[in-house]
């Protein structure tokens, strides 16, 4: 029976308002609610649900990964120092097995302008000084020497020793995918990442190796460039992002258990 009746049609059946049977606001809404809409709501809190905890499950993974791969970088800083990979192994050079292994070559620097790469490290803003140094294995390989600040640049930066030497440090893999919304400019000698081939290519070097050399700091050498600034740090959010994700998780599905409880009661209602 419709609510809205009106007082003509009262009049003309001999009823009264008060003996009409009302409807309460909760029984209209019932009446009104689709139970396929209901279904299709409470499908799709389920699979946001699904889809929630799976991402926070993944960012634990991650954060497993990410410990492992802290731990074996810390290893390989402290190690005693290895040689530098010759070009037998260049092949095997990748980022997860070699990146700051602790390594030392034997040679010397060439007599070659040094190629500066712009670089922001805790002494502020300037550039990292590379140079080619020619090892006693027969190849090429990039040495990092260290950072010299803005206003050091225009010095050249030729190395002040030929004569042969050994270099140690830290192995970083190339960086061929230039920096932050700049990309890299051989030809006008504009460098904002450290990338090995195209700094080889520049410099005319033969038989190079596809990565660098961090030098280590020398306590006797006071005068720049700086080494030994390579900050070996990996962000480590995961457990974090894991949180979130099972706490949205959580929140639906407390939101799905409420709605499933107040439909029920406005359900129980109109029966009554």
């Amino acid at each position: 029976m419709k609510a809205g009746r009106t007082a003509r049609g009262l009049a003309a059946s001999g009823e009264r308002a008060d003996q009409l049977p009302t409807i309460s606001d909760d029984e209209g809404d019932i009446q009104h609610r689709h139970p396929i809409k209901l279904t299709l709501i409470g499908c799709l809190i389920v699979f946001c649900i699904i889809v929630l905890t799976a991402l926070g499950i993944w960012q634990l993974e991650r954060r497993t990964w990410k410990l492992d791969l802290i731990n074996q970088v810390d290893q390989r800083v402290h190690a005693p120092v290895k040689q530098a990979p010759g070009p037998d192994l260049w092949a095997e050079i990748n980022a997860k097995d070699f990146a700051y292994l602790h390594v030392t070559a034997s040679g010397r620097f060439l007599d070659k302008p040094a190629t500066l790469v712009q670089a922001v490290t805790a002494r502020g803003s300037g550039f990292w000084v590379l140079s080619p140094f020619q090892s006693n294995s027969g190849f090429t390989v990039l040495i990092n020497r260290g950072f010299i600040p803005t206003e050091k640049a225009a010095d050249g930066w030729r190395p002040n020793n030929l004569s042969f030497t050994s270099v140690s440090g830290l192995l970083r893999i190339t960086e061929p995918a230039g920096g932050f919304l700049r990309n890299n400019d051989p030809t006008s000698n504009r460098w904002y990442s450290r990338d090995v081939a195209a700094i080889a290519t520049t410099q005319s070097l033969d038989v190079s190796a596809p990565y660098f050399i961090d030098a280590e700091a020398n306590a006797a050498h006071t005068q720049l460039p700086i080494g030994g600034l390579t900050v070996v740090a990996f962000s480590n959010n995961h457990l974090v992002y894991a949180l979130t994700w099972f706490g949205m998780a959580l929140l639906l599905g407390l939101a799905f258990i409420l709605i499933g409880r107040n439909e029920l009661k406005a359900r129980r209602r109109f029966k009554a």
